[in-house]
């Protein structure tokens, strides 16, 4: 059995001289973990593991994959600095966003030059202030009648993490609540100040969700407090300004540990709500914001009944997959509506028909028109309710993602929407749905792209059991499809997250070296609707994988790459699709990205104290089950690592991760050096001051994503010479 003292282990990795990096080491320690169905398997590497992130053992050995990076990345140091200066600078420094109306006041971010974190600021409605009026004067530098509700760049300084998850004024709009996080576990801390006065109160209400919601008297805030262990939101209070903390309600506390919690408000602002939800159910709860009491149920929860609700104009807007009355499912969902008393499935009456062919992602309620958001063939669209008829906002791409802007207020003709595509920088615009005049508000500013030498398209790969699975690609013009090209694949696949097309600053350095970028939109995601999903969880999990090596099989075949030219990029759950692929079919790709990777899937779903685990028995199984072990078993990438050669890889997680904690990548690579036969490098990356996204600032992630594609390119053989094109 290997085994080697950390203190060597450090003064290996601290060579820097060496002709060839030689990769760290760490000791083996017998442990076993066993499911109560009786199996077991070994994992040597489970000590990595350690809750308090204070063990010196493994600080140490995490520190020394960190060195062995620093070594190996150092003669391409050059690499990594040309693509941070390109990242850098195609960003307006000085940008902000599209002001949105709330309330009698003008909601906006903006960022100053130089500087990693945004200014939350709002100005007050009046005669001449709109929106146009309000990005000239900060596009002019005018802050003069600006209120700053939340300088994070002040609040972050001195931290080596800082985010502001969300914040939300009082209806009378003279105190702001805010939710910070200065670790990165999204564990976050709810603080309040008086916008007139400055004054800052001394309430400080710790381990929270980022959720909170006024009550109409502005005192009352309610919020969502976590497990502290399983970092689970398990309870709703309600706290006073001016009371102690200690002395907060509990209004409601959630039992079953495999539901999430969050609160809303309706659109009407008639009512608070409580929305929980598992992967396969929900329920809503809501009490009157001018006099909050008992929370009463719109419908009870039942398994296999997903249902998300809003309130306007005296109805209940219903989005649900709960079958109709005839007993016709609805998968892809449809709307109903209920009465303002209605406490079940039973007062629900059909308005939107369920669609085999569209899934109907959401809707938002305006005072003369219904703006649903819909789903067709792999692409989004908006689709207008009106009384005179219906119609669909265009679009004119191939392959574009299309969405619903923030529409604060519903008394206006006018809907606001996000676009973007592969080629086009995300764009907000408003359409008058009485005129159909269109108003192009903002377009994400990119400093020297021009987007006439870049072209998106969307091709179809048959996947080995017949399906067809859509693809996403863009590449520079002049691109010549003889499969000799460099290629990055990305895809997610889980939890029916869609990964839509859009434009990526940092992948127009990839396409300007020659390369092709391909979003594969498999099973697991929701693309191609409901079924989409489904067939891609649970026992049908495989079709993810498959689906991905199929896609690449298919752009090899179609000439969009060369075979020995393929780089595969996930993260989190597309973490787990790549160490699938990599065990799978590691001779198709030549480079593997993985960011927090979630690979060690048995032994953190046995863990009911881990966050997440309890959540997604219906997204991977319970390996409690000897069922769902046995086929959770056959693609778990570390327990399907063996002696064969990988691929290179890079691979990324954060000490702070609450979501894939760091000792699932830790154990992972550790074990795939112990079998890996190729040579090639596997770097590993941690992050020893940061969480799931990384660290914060934005700047700062453009400099890991730089390390990283340094690392792709020198392995897929696009060097120095091949320099950006003009």
């Amino acid at each position: 059995m290997k085994t080697l003292a950390i203190a060597s282990l450090l003064l290996m990795t601290a060579t820097s001289h060496a002709a060839t990096p030689t990769p760290p080491d760490v000791e083996k320690r017998a442990h076993e973990v066993r499911a109560p169905h009786g199996a077991v398997r070994q994992d040597e590497y489970y000590w990595l593991r350690d809750d308090s992130r204070e063990d010196k053992a493994m600080l140490a050995y995490l520190e020394a994959e960190n060195a062995y990076v620093d070594q190996v990345m150092a003669p391409l140091k050059p690499v990594e600095d040309a693509l941070y200066d390109e990242f850098v600078a195609r960003i307006k420094q000085d940008d902000a966003s599209v002001p949105f109306r709330d309330n009698g006041w003008w909601y906006y971010s903006r960022y100053e030059t130089g500087k990693d974190y945004p200014v939350h600021a709002r100005r007050k409605d009046g005669a001449g202030v709109g929106a146009a009026e309000i990005m000239r004067l900060n596009e002019a530098g005018d802050f003069a009648t600006e209120q700053v509700l939340l300088d994070v760049n002040a609040m972050a300084e001195g931290k080596e993490y800082f985010s502001v998850g969300v914040y939300e004024t009082s209806p009378d709009n003279r105190i702001l609540a805010w939710a910070d996080d200065s670790v990165g576990r999204r564990q976050y801390t709810i603080r309040f100040r008086n916008l007139e006065t400055g004054e800052v109160y001394p309430e400080a209400i710790t381990g929270l969700s980022a959720d909170m919601v006024w009550a109409d008297d502005n005192r009352t805030l309610f919020y969502v407090e976590n497990d502290p262990e399983t970092l689970l939101t398990v309870r709703v209070k309600k706290h006073v300004l001016g009371t102690p903390v200690a002395d907060d309600v509990v209004v409601y506390e959630e039992e079953d540990d495999s539901f999430y919690m969050g609160l809303s408000r309706t659109r009407d602002d008639r009512f608070i709500c409580i929305g929980v939800e598992s992967t396969v159910s929900s329920e809503l709860r809501c009490t009157p914001a001018a006099n909050p009491g008992d929370f009463t149920v719109l419908a009870p929860r039942e398994r296999d009944v997903e249902y998300d609700a809003d309130h306007y104009d005296g109805r209940w807007v219903i989005l649900t997959n709960a079958p109709d009355a005839d007993g016709h499912k609805a998968p892809n969902y449809r709307l109903v509506t209920a009465p303002t008393t209605a406490t079940s499935r039973g007062e629900w009456t059909n308005w939107i028909a369920h669609r085999d062919d569209v899934l109907l992602e959401g809707f938002e309620l305006f005072d003369g028109f219904t703006a649903l958001a819909e789903r067709s063939n792999a692409l989004e669209r908006i689709r207008l309710l009106k009384a005179d008829g219906e119609e669909y906002v265009a679009a004119d791409e191939p392959a574009y993602s299309m969405g619903l802007s923030v529409n604060a207020e519903p008394d206006t003709e006018w809907l606001r929407y996000g676009y973007t595509s592969m080629t086009t920088p995300g764009t907000t615009y408003e359409l008058n749905v009485a005129t159909g005049e269109r108003r192009l508000l903002k377009q994400q500013p990119v400093i020297g792209y021009d987007p006439s030498k870049y072209a998106t398209e969307r091709t179809w790969a048959t996947a080995r059991d017949g399906t067809r699975i859509p693809v996403s690609l863009v590449y520079r013009k002049g691109f010549a499809k003889d499969g000799t090209a460099p290629l990055l694949q990305y895809a997610y696949g889980s939890y029916g997250m869609s990964m839509d097309p859009g434009y990526s600053l940092t992948t127009t350095s990839l396409l300007d070296r020659g390369m092709v970028y391909a979003i594969a939109h498999i099973r697991g995601g929701q693309e191609m609707g409901r079924t989409w999903y489904d067939d891609g969880k649970l026992r049908n999990k495989i079709n993810t994988f498959t689906d991905f090596i199929d896609v690449t099989d298919h752009l090899v075949a179609e000439g969009w790459a060369a075979k020995d030219r393929v780089a595969a990029y996930g993260g989190s759950a597309g973490g787990l699709l790549m160490g699938a692929i990599a065990n799978m079919a590691p001779e198709k790709y030549r480079l593997i990205l993985s960011q927090v990777p979630f690979v060690d899937v048995v032994t953190t779903m046995l863990d009911r104290s881990i966050p997440l685990t309890t959540n997604e028995y219906d997204e991977w199984g319970n390996p409690e089950r000897k069922a769902d072990y046995d086929y959770m078993v056959t693609y778990s990438p570390y327990d399907n690592l063996e002696a064969k050669a990988y691929p290179a890889m890079f691979i990324g997680t954060g000490l702070w991760d609450s979501q894939v904690q760091y000792w699932e990548p830790a154990k992972y690579v550790a074990r795939l050096r112990d079998l890996n036969t190729s040579g090639v490098p596997v770097l590993f990356r941690t992050n020893m001051d940061a969480g799931h996204g990384g660290k914060s600032g934005r700047f700062r992630r453009y400099r890991e994503l730089a390390e990283m594609y340094a690392f792709m390119l020198d392995q897929l053989g696009v060097g120095a010479g091949d320099a950006p094109a003009d």
